[in-house]
């Protein structure tokens, strides 16, 4: 079920990659409507996931990599549709491209552990995919502004730069991604803490929830994330590290994310797994 979205999400990539080329208006709109169609196919299938798992389909890895490739491509498709600038689309479109290629090659099946029954995990997980989603915006936000940087540093103001949001457009963008995240990342660990405390008192002797400590590769990843990202927002805001120093944070914090979400999940075999 996944093959379709992938289809779309590439055409899509091919539409903006000649939008961002040509800068004409209508190829454009025709990147941002293949977009939509690629949006309302995964939305199609993340609902069939959703009625065959009774809930929504993240507790296996691959399927919690689509659920994040989804929630990725809705984030920016409202800050394309509120801002109008689909500048970005080229650099967001071939991580949703190469990450949706992960579900597609290892599907996987939905997990049905009896200790994953509980509001508490859903809340946890959804909260973790929505930051790493918004993570992902801020980094390719980041990435465009070093790009804008290096062009009007080299004094250069051509190709990129007639393509490219100003300086302080990105930076604003930059800093109210990485403040959504924080908040949901934040809001993840706090909830995901309580869970596995309950967990632990209904099920003391599952392996799983014993190996949820802070040595576990994917818990240990998860609070420096959560380090990296308090750190960008307090120096953006108490130090006034804005503009580079803010993306290279940015950059950082997103390349800990994807290690943390398909590396380990998928190789390293001693974090937990409930699949």
């Amino acid at each position: 079920m996944n093959v379709l979205p992938l289809v779309l999400y590439a055409v899509a990539g091919v539409a903006y990659a000649f939008h961002f080329a040509g800068r004409q208006p209508q190829a454009g709109r025709t990147a941002t409507t293949l977009l939509l169609f690629a949006a309302f196919a995964h939305t199609f299938v993340i609902g069939m996931q959703t009625m065959e798992a009774g809930h929504v389909p993240f507790a296996n890895p691959s399927r919690a990599i689509s659920t994040f490739v989804w929630l990725l491509t809705l984030s920016y498709l409202y800050l394309e549709l509120t801002t109008d600038e689909r500048a970005m689309g080229v650099f967001i479109l071939p991580i949703v491209i190469g990450l949706q290629t992960i579900p597609v090659i290892y599907p996987g099946l939905e997990a049905r552990d009896e200790v994953l029954d509980s509001p508490w995990f859903w809340v946890h997980v959804s909260s973790l995919l929505f930051a790493y989603a918004s993570f992902a915006l801020a980094s390719v936000l980041g990435l465009t502004y070093m790009l804008q940087f290096k062009e009007i540093k080299k004094k250069h103001l051509g190709y990129l730069y007639t393509r490219l949001p100003s300086l302080q457009t990105l930076d604003v963008m930059n800093s109210r991604a990485v403040a959504v995240g924080w908040l949901f990342l934040t809001l993840g660990v706090i909830v995901g803490v309580i869970w596995t405390a309950q967990a632990r008192v209904a099920a003391p002797d599952d392996p799983n929830l014993q190996a949820m400590v802070l040595n576990d590769p994917k818990v240990f990843g998860a609070v420096l994330t959560w380090g990296v990202y308090s750190f960008a927002m307090f120096a953006r805001r108490t130090l006034g590290w804005s503009g580079r120093r803010a993306a290279w944070l940015s950059a950082i914090g997103f390349a800990i994310v994807l290690l943390n979400f398909v590396p380990i999940n998928y190789f390293v075999t001693t974090s937990h797994t409930f699949n």
